[in-house]
């Protein structure tokens, strides 16, 4: 019965997947509901910390882009493209990479993948190549930023586990940042010799033959750098990353958290009070109309984000806390043969659930069930993305849109698509690398 359940806990993660978004938590409201009163199950924990590190992070980033913030930094790194056109497919991913590890997202890559795409254009190299890495750089930084619910939530759990109470913050980071650091490079370096030459690809000189998009393709140009600022933008910015800087520095100073009874507070907490504080802050600093706060991509994108973790990590949590007696009993022996084995878990249920957040909610606590050692757990983390597998994660859909040449493409057969390759070597070196590391840090 468990397995008929296993499938059906996958058969509601598919039908959500096609629906994507707020669709993906709502339909894991159904599987929910039937596991409950159907299936009989307990009810498991809601994911509520997970969704509070996102409300939060969202809030404060949507206050910097309602103040101009996102834009300035849209800018600088406009400018860092521009004037190394030729790097763009070494320079593309690498500023994607740093605005999410900043921002705690990867929704700004919606403003900068068409300015890649262009840069590429108007310098004839195969906009696929920055295009397709930018779009896989720009998710998998997510497990390297402070910010991430996902890096918090295994924080977390980890300092919960006997003899690693000592873990911080700067312990996770230094591990997940030169890990998935390393996948980007690795990432970058494949793409720069992809494919045929612009000029060579069937597809471009096709639509070269077209008038409608020969006029596109001609007459693109893609700029952030004539739009008039508001005039706190760069505040908006240095305010932020005083809160990140802020954040690092409480982290690893125990003491500065350490409150009334002498137990030090959550780095959850923390992260959720800062945000918000600091979304204040830069909303009063700036004097930004706080109604068009909700208006930007990022608070949308988070406020979808945060749903779908919702539904998807309770109804996943209700399953394997019903099911992990006998789960443990069926895998252990492999597992702990071969923990890295704990790798391919985390990328299939990924590849269905599209959040690194939630496969951490999901499978962390199986992991640490399992008895699987922190190191292992942390350098492992970066296979909590592998929703390039499937191309149908909206900023691989933008990504593809937004190539006017139509080199970035999904292929013939759904999944020889342009974020394959790139998105193998990204996770497969970050993994690599973060399980090295991790040995050293996480001790």
């Amino acid at each position: 019965m468990l397995y008929l359940e296993f499938l059906f806990l996958l058969l509601m993660l598919y039908v959500g997947s096609r629906f994507g978004g707020i669709g993906l938590g709502v339909v894991s409201g159904i599987g929910l509901a039937i596991e409950v009163f159907i299936f009989r199950m307990p009810v498991g924990k809601a994911p509520i910390d997970v969704m509070l590190i996102i409300l939060a992070v969202v809030t404060c980033a949507s206050v910097l882009e309602a103040a101009g913030g996102l834009k300035f930094m849209l800018q600088i790194a406009e400018r860092i493209l521009r004037k190394n056109p030729k790097r763009v497919t070494l320079l593309g991913p690498l500023v994607v990479y740093f605005l999410t590890f900043m921002l705690g997202t990867g929704h700004s890559v919606y403003t900068i993948m068409p300015i890649i795409g262009d840069v590429a254009l108007k310098n004839k190299i195969r906009p696929e190549r920055p295009m397709a890495a930018s779009s896989v750089a720009s998710q998998l930084a997510i497990t390297s930023s402070p910010l991430s619910a996902a890096v918090v939530f295994y924080l977390g759990k980890i300092t919960a586990m006997p003899g690693f109470e000592h873990i911080s913050l700067l312990d996770i980071i230094c591990v997940t940042v030169p890990a998935t650091l390393a996948g980007t490079i690795a990432l970058s370096l494949y793409s720069m010799r992809r494919g045929k030459e612009l000029e060579q690809d069937p597809e471009y000189q096709r639509r070269l033959t077209d008038p409608v998009w020969r006029d596109r393709i001609l007459n693109t140009t893609s700029t952030t750098l004539n739009e008039t600022l508001p005039k706190g933008a760069k505040k908006s910015v240095y305010l932020f990353l005083l809160a990140l800087i802020v954040i690092v520095a409480i982290a690893m100073i125990p003491e500065i958290r350490t409150i009334g009874t002498g137990k030090a507070i959550s780095m959850s907490l923390i992260i959720q009070m800062m945000m918000l504080c600091f979304g204040g802050i830069i909303l009063l600093a700036t004097k930004t109309n706080p109604q068009i706060v909700p208006n930007g991509v990022v608070f949308k994108s988070g406020m979808v984000a945060a749903i779908a973790i919702y539904g998807i990590a309770w109804m996943s949590d209700t399953y394997f806390q019903y099911a992990m007696p006998e789960f443990k009993a069926a895998i252990t022996d492999m597992v702990q043969t071969y923990p890295w084995t704990f790798a391919l878990a985390l990328f299939a249920v990924s590849v269905v659930i599209n959040s690194q957040a939630a496969t951490a909610v999901m499978l962390l606590p199986v992991g640490i069930g399992l008895g699987i050692p922190a190191p292992i757990l942390v350098g492992l983390m970066p296979a909590t993305y592998a929703y390039f597998f499937i191309p149908n994660y909206p900023s691989d859909i933008a990504t593809v849109n937004f190539d006017v040449t139509g080199t970035t493409k999904i292929g013939k057969y759904y999944f020889n698509h342009s974020f394959m390759v790139p998105g193998l070597i990204g996770v497969g070196v970050a993994c690599l690398v973060g399980l090295t590391v991790a040995e050293l840090i996480i001790r």
